[in-house]
C-alpha cells in the first residue's frame, strides 16, 4: 500500500520503489464532494515512480492503460510531492490519454506534464460530482496550473437572533451556527453596515449584545435618537418589539412593497386620529425604507435571487466581478481577479464559478456574461448541492441582459484601475530600489511595527506590499511573550518579533541560493526584498544584530526615523554603512514609504487595541473547563455578574438550566479553591 501523508497524498519518500505500481483504495476525504461520495467513500487510484521509472509523457502513456471508462478526479504531482494540476473528467482514460502525446499541448501543458512524475485518481459516480471534488481540491491544494480564486474571504451576512426574547441584528461572519434567520450573502461589511443602518431607523431593532441588553436600566443613545425601540428597559412590550422584528424579517425577505403599504396606512391613521408624533414616527421609518430601495443602483424588477458574473480580459489579466441580488435587493458587488493562466473568458468562469460555490448557497439563478463549455452540467452539480433547480443563464436581451452589461462595464473599469494601479506601483518599487541602492525592484517588502500602552498588551505587527499594493492574507501579528522583557523595551520586541519571523522562514523556507519561485497567491515568495523598520539607528542595530545572529546577511534592512518633531515629510532613513538621509519632501518615494510605514501603525495598534480590549472583558468563567459560550450566558442571566457567581454555592448553581451537578462542582471549586480548607 502507499505511504500517504495527511492530505491523502503520497510522501516524497513513496517516490523511491524499484518499480511503477497500482494501488487502490477507499479513500476518505476532509471534504467530500457529495453525499453519496460520504455514503459511499470514493475509490483512488494512485499511480507512482521510482528515480529508474518513466516520467511525464512516458509515465502518463503506461499509466492510461490501467485507468478505468469512468468519471473521476485525477492529479498530477512533481518530485517534491507538491500537486501541480487537478482535473476532472467525464471518462478518465480518455481524458488523461491526450497528455500522454506532445501534439496539441500547449506550452504551459508540456512545462506541467514534463514535471509530472505521479498522478492519483478519485473515481465518483457522477461527472457532476466529479467537477465539485475538482473545485474542492484545487482549493484546497493551489495548484500551480490551474486557475485559482485568489480572494477567498467569507461574506458577510446579516443575523436576526432567535435565542432571545428581543432579537439582535447583527453582522456575522462564518458557519451559521447560532439560531436565527441569516440574510445574505452581502458584497462587503460596508453594505451590511449600510443596511443595519436602515434596518435599525426603519424598524427599531436593537443592535447591543446580550450581556448589556441584561445591564441596561435606562435607555442608551439609540433610542433617543430614535434608533432603537428600547426593549431592555422596557419601553415597548415585547409583543410589539416580535411584530417589529417580523416586518423587519419581512423587509429583508423581498417584501419591502408590503411593508412600506402597511406602514403608510398607519401613518394615515394616526393623522386622521391626531397622533401627530406617532404618524411623524413612522414617517421617518418609511423614508428610511425609501433610502434603501434608492439606493439600489440599478434596476432589479423582476430578479429576486440571482448572481450575475461579468468576465473581462486585458493585458494578461482577467477581472470577474460578481453583483448579488437577494430578495429584489442589489447587495453590492466584488472583483476578482482569478490567475488563469492564460485561458479564454469561458474556460476561466467555468472553473471560478465552481470554486466560488465550494463553501456558499447557491442562488436559484446565475446570469453569465460569457457562455462557459460545461454549462449545463454546472447547472447539475449545482442543483444536486442546493436541493432545488439552480438556472446557469447567459441573457442575450431584456432587463437581465442589461444587469450583466452593467457588470460587465464595473469588470473593464476594474481591470483598467488595477492596470493602472500595478504601472503606478512598479514605478515606485524602482524608485524605492534606486534609493535605496537595490539590485532590482523589490517584489515582497515587509514593514515592521510594535504598539503597547506602557508595557501592557504588547504586540509586533508585519505588513506585506508588492507588485500589487499590500497583501493582506500576508500579514502577521506577533503577541510578545518574553518574560525578560523590561515593559515598554521597544528594541527588545522588535528582536523578539524579527528572531520569531525569520527563524520559522528558516526553517520552512530555507535559502537556497536560487531565486523564490512565488507561488503564493500574488507571486510574493516566502522571502522580503526589502525590510523596512519603523525606528531609528537604535532599532536598526537591534534588527540587524537580530539577522546576523541567523546567518542571514542578504536581506536589506532599512530603518525610518519620522525626524525632527515627528513632522510627516522630515523622516530620515537608516541604511547599514550610511549616514541618515532624507528624502526630498515631493518625492513620490517618499510618500510611498509614508503609506507603508502609515499601513504598519495601523495593524499593529488595531491588533494592540483588539488585545488590550480582550483584556479588559475578560470573564472569570472564561478559565473554567467545561464552561462554554453557552452555560457562560446562561449563568450571567441567572444571577447577573461574575461575582454573584463566584458567590453563589452548589445548589444555586444546578438551579441554572444546562448546569449539572459536576459543572456546578467545577465552578464553585473554581472561585473557592484557594480559601478551601488544606487536607493536611
Amino acid at each position: 500500500m502507499l505511504d500517504a501523508d495527511a492530505d491523502g497524498l503520497a510522501s516524497p519518500d513513496a517516490f523511491e520503489d524499484a518499480v511503477v505500481t497500482v494501488d487502490v483504495v477507499t479513500r476518505v476525504q476532509a471534504a467530500p464532494a457529495s453525499a453519496s461520495q460520504r455514503k459511499n467513500g470514493a475509490e483512488e487510484v494512485r499511480f507512482r515512480r521510482t528515480a529508474i521509472a518513466k516520467t511525464g509523457f512516458d509515465l502518463i502513456a503506461d499509466t492510461v492503460r490501467r485507468l478505468p471508462n469512468a468519471p473521476g478526479v485525477y492529479r498530477m504531482i512533481d518530485e517534491a510531492g507538491d500537486v501541480l494540476y487537478v482535473g476532472k473528467a467525464r471518462s478518465l482514460k480518455k481524458r488523461v490519454v491526450s497528455y500522454s502525446r506532445p501534439t496539441g499541448l500547449s506550452s504551459r501543458l508540456m512545462s506541467m506534464v514534463n514535471r509530472t512524475v505521479a498522478m492519483e485518481f478519485v473515481t465518483t459516480q457522477t461527472e457532476a460530482e466529479a467537477l465539485l471534488l475538482e473545485a474542492n481540491l484545487i482549493k484546497r491544494f493551489r495548484p500551480r496550473y490551474n486557475v485559482l480564486l485568489r480572494d477567498d474571504k467569507s461574506f458577510p451576512y446579516i443575523l436576526l437572533t432567535a435565542d432571545h426574547e428581543a432579537p439582535q441584528v447583527l453582522k456575522h461572519r462564518g458557519a451559521h451556527s447560532r439560531q436565527g434567520d441569516y440574510f445574505g450573502p452581502f458584497a462587503s461589511a460596508g453594505a451590511v453596515d449600510r443596511t443595519i443602518n436602515a434596518l435599525q431607523k426603519a424598524f427599531l431593532i436593537r443592535s447591543c449584545t446580550d450581556a448589556v441588553y441584561e445591564q441596561r436600566t435606562r435607555p442608551c443613545l439609540l433610542w433617543q435618537i430614535k434608533r432603537c425601540s428600547a426593549p431592555c428597559t422596557k419601553e415597548i412590550a415585547v409583543d410589539d418589539y416580535r411584530a417589529l422584528v417580523g416586518e423587519a424579517k419581512a423587509f429583508l425577505s423581498g417584501r419591502s412593497k408590503a411593508i412600506r403599504r402597511k406602514l403608510g396606512e398607519e401613518m394615515e391613521g394616526a393623522s386622521a386620529a391626531l397622533e401627530f408624533e406617532r404618524a411623524a414616527r413612522i414617517r421617518d421609518r418609511l423614508a428610511a425604507l425609501s433610502h434603501v430601495d434608492s439606493h439600489q443602483g440599478i434596476n432589479t424588477q423582476g430578479i429576486e435571487e440571482a448572481d450575475v458574473f461579468a468576465v473581462h480580459q486585458d493585458g494578461g489579466e482577467t477581472c470577474v466581478q460578481v453583483f448579488f441580488f437577494r430578495t429584489g435587493q442589489n447587495w453590492g458587488n466584488r472583483a476578482y481577479y482569478p490567475r488563469d493562466e492564460g485561458l479564454e473568458a469561458g474556460d476561466v468562469l467555468q472553473t471560478f464559478l465552481a470554486q466560488f460555490y465550494d463553501d456558499k448557497p447557491v442562488p436559484r439563478c446565475l446570469f453569465l456574461s460569457h457562455d462557459v463549455p460545461e454549462r449545463e452540467l454546472l447547472a447539475l452539480a449545482f442543483s444536486e448541492r442546493a436541493g432545488r433547480k439552480v438556472d446557469v443563464a447567459v441573457p442575450q436581451r431584456g432587463a437581465k441582459r442589461d444587469l450583466v452589461e452593467h457588470a460587465l462595464a464595473n469588470a473593464r473599469e476594474a481591470l483598467g484601475r488595477r492596470l493602472s494601479d500595478r504601472q503606478s506601483q512598479g514605478k515606485l518599487l524602482e524608485g524605492v530600489a534606486q534609493t535605496f541602492g537595490l539590485p532590482a525592484p523589490p517584489r515582497r517588502v515587509e514593514v515592521y511595527d510594535n504598539s503597547h500602552m506602557m508595557g501592557s498588551s504588547a504586540v509586533g505587527g508585519m505588513i506585506v506590499a508588492g507588485p500589487e499594493g499590500f497583501s493582506k492574507p500576508h500579514y502577521r501579528k506577533f503577541n510578545i511573550r518574553s518574560e525578560e522583557l523590561t515593559p515598554g523595551d521597544d528594541f527588545g520586541m522588535m528582536r523578539e518579533v524579527l528572531t520569531r519571523r525569520f527563524s520559522r522562514l528558516l526553517k520552512e523556507a530555507p535559502r537556497t541560493g536560487a531565486p523564490d519561485e512565488g507561488g503564493e497567491a500574488e507571486g510574493l515568495g516566502p522571502w522580503p526584498d526589502l525590510v523596512l523598520i519603523d525606528g531609528g539607528a537604535g532599532q536598526l542595530a537591534a534588527a540587524r544584530t537580530v539577522l546576523d545572529g541567523l546567518g542571514i546577511t542578504d536581506v536589506p534592512l532599512v530603518g525610518v526615523a519620522k525626524g525632527v518633531d515627528r513632522d510627516a515629510g522630515r523622516e530620515e532613513f537608516h541604511v547599514p554603512g550610511q549616514k541618515p538621509f532624507r528624502l526630498p519632501p515631493r518625492d513620490p518615494v517618499l510618500y510611498f514609504i509614508q503609506r507603508l510605514r502609515d499601513e504598519a501603525h495601523r495593524f499593529a495598534i488595531g491588533a494592540h487595541r483588539a488585545k488590550r480590549k480582550k483584556a479588559l472583558t475578560a470573564n472569570p468563567l472564561d478559565d473554567i473547563a467545561g464552561v462554554g459560550a453557552a452555560r457562560k450566558r446562561a449563568l450571567l442571566k441567572h444571577f447577573g455578574t461574575a461575582k454573584a457567581v463566584a458567590k453563589a454555592g452548589i445548589d444555586d448553581l444546578v438551579a441554572v438550566d444546562g448546569i449539572s451537578e459536576s459543572v456546578a462542582r467545577r465552578v464553585y471549586d473554581h472561585f473557592h479553591a484557594a480559601n478551601a480548607p488544606s487536607s493536611r
